[in-house]
């Protein structure tokens, strides 16, 4: 696609490909950021501590119509875009554009050239950061294939734009538009720096499966064998926690590909949640964030020394730091693997009935990869039913999806099958009770029993069904209590065990209904079931 769709002399002034030092200067002497004693760069985004999910809209056209899942996709008409298009360009006629032509994809096979434009020079380092950066050579000639502009201080009018307008919820005529005809993302409105990397996945989302590759929101290691494993997981299920292993390699921390070659990373950097960020159980993490280039998004500092305050949530829990992965040591910065050995499946279940850990066979790996299910807390008080919720994010990333999720739900089934993959079902939330009650699972047993199963010594262990989820659960695993592997044993109330994985179950099923029509029977056969408990 054409440099064309905007050029670089639409801004007013353009700095190309700056390094992360002049990026970081420029951050500086503008007023936008401000150091912290550690050294990392530190922004506020105001307004928008998170993504606009309900600002994002997707250009209705000849192109789209019959194939974007409208159901989770707001339209914007041609007509919409190309007024807005204009205005953006009008608008970046006074404004210094920091630009990085950056890849995502580290297949060169399926990379895609992606020139990222921002008006913020922290956001053109921080997305710098976050996707693969091009060797001097790759920018000899480089034309973009995809565009994405990134003008904060742009105010959408809902009448000129068909966005929202004030009074439903927009008063910063935030707008975030994708022209899949162009391959062009306008976002305006919101200084949160994840909209930009969002919109790169969103991109991937729409062009892989028709290059018959299954985009994926999921980290990738592998270990010592070249035995690679993927893990998905939503927000606070540990997916970077837990594929930053210091026995194994880094592949990628977000979003990969899944090819007939093997797995690549889409991009070439990490960003990871740091609230209650302690170096005692995320060492990693820790001194990536901790040092001088990594970017901190709405983390308060204290003192006079401005130290990190992870704990302080003043701001938002959602606070971030991004980083290169060569921040953590022993990652592949090529990005590629060959056909993974393990998939896991993240989820921090706040009811405390799910088991540590379950194995899925390729039928229920698809229905709960559809389902993406984990817990979120609603509630304080201790002891409440209430406080907890079920949260269904289907391909734990439904607003990146422009396809229907039984496209990527199929593609992932069959490559499954294909490739002999085992699959694994890993809860991290909670046991001996609810939230509020149990304690949450012990990160050194969540450990141990993922160790048995990249090394594949789980596989081969004792099995019993679970009676109301119907997966594989291990009997005795060395070095693991046999308590904790069947949650109603560490249960004092086994009563409300019960009545709380009926509901869960039953959350389940209500969740599955619009996906039942889109799959195979023997994926419907495989949701959760109501059966006797075991006693």
């Amino acid at each position: 696609m054409s440099i064309e769709t905007f050029p670089l002399s639409a801004a007013g002034k353009v700095h190309l490909n700056n390094s992360p030092v002049q990026l970081i200067e420029s951050s500086i002497r503008r007023g936008e950021t401000r150091f912290a004693s550690t050294g990392a760069l530190v922004a506020e985004t105001g307004e928008h501590t998170g993504r606009s999910v309900k600002d994002k809209f997707t250009v209705r056209d000849e192109l789209t119509e019959g194939k974007v899942w409208w159901d989770n996709n707001f339209s914007m008409s041609r007509a919409h875009f190309e007024v807005l298009l204009e205005d953006f360009k009008a608008h970046a006629k006074g404004l210094e554009l920091y630009v990085q032509d950056l890849h995502v994809g580290a297949d060169p096979t399926y990379r895609y050239n992606t020139r990222i434009m921002c008006e913020y020079a922290w956001h053109a380092a921080f997305i710098r950061h976050l996707l693969r950066r091009p060797t001097a050579e790759q920018l000899i000639g480089y034309q973009p294939n995809v565009t994405i502009v990134n003008l904060p201080s742009f105010r959408a009018d809902p009448k000129r734009h068909g966005c929202r307008s004030p009074e439903q919820g927009n008063p910063n005529g935030t707008v975030i538009a994708i022209d899949f005809k162009r391959n062009l993302v306008l976002i305006g409105g919101t200084s949160y720096a994840g909209e930009t990397k969002k919109s790169a996945f969103t991109f991937m989302n729409w062009a892989m499966p028709g290059r018959g590759v299954l985009p994926m929101h999921c980290s990738a290691n592998y270990g010592k064998a070249g035995d690679s494993a993927l893990f998905f997981g939503l927000s606070g299920t540990g997916k970077t926690t837990l594929s930053a292993d210091p026995k194994r390699t880094l592949i990628g921390d977000d979003e990969h590909g899944w090819s007939d070659k093997g797995i690549f990373n889409f991009e070439g950097g990490c960003y990871a949640k740091c609230v209650n960020l302690r170096e005692s159980s995320e060492p990693e993490i820790w001194a990536a964030t901790n040092r001088f280039g990594a970017i901190l998004e709405n983390v308060v500092l204290k003192g006079s020394d401005a130290e990190p305050d992870y704990d302080d949530q003043t701001l938002t829990e959602n606070t971030r730091s991004a980083y290169p992965c060569e921040f953590i040591p022993g990652t592949d910065m090529g990005g590629m693997s060959d056909q993974p050995k393990n998939l896991v499946m993240l989820c921090a279940d706040a009811f405390g009935v799910m088991p540590p850990i379950a194995k899925l066979n390729p039928s229920q790996a698809m229905y709960h990869f559809l389902s993406g299910y984990t817990a979120k807390v609603a509630g304080t008080e201790k002891g409440m039913t209430s406080a907890v919720e079920s949260t269904f994010s289907t391909c734990f990333g439904h607003p990146f999806l422009p396809l229907h999720p039984s496209v990527y739900g199929n593609m992932l089934k069959n490559l499954i099958a294909k490739h002999n993959v085992d699959c694994w079902l890993v809860n991290t939330g909670w046991t001996g009770g609810q939230y509020g009650v149990g304690t949450r699972m012990p990160i050194k047993a969540t450990r141990g029993l993922l160790d048995a199963a990249l090394s594949g010594q789980l596989k081969n262990m004792p099995m019993r069904i679970d009676p109301y989820f119907g997966f594989q659960v291990p009997v005795s695993v060395p070095g693991i209590d046999p308590k904790l592997l069947n949650p109603r044993e560490t249960w004092s109330d086994q009563a409300l065990f019960d009545t709380l994985s009926r509901k869960l179950v039953d959350d389940f099923h209500k969740n599955f209904e619009s996906f039942s029509p889109h799959v195979d029977s023997d994926v419907r056969a495989a949701a959760p079931q109501f059966k006797k408990a075991a006693e």
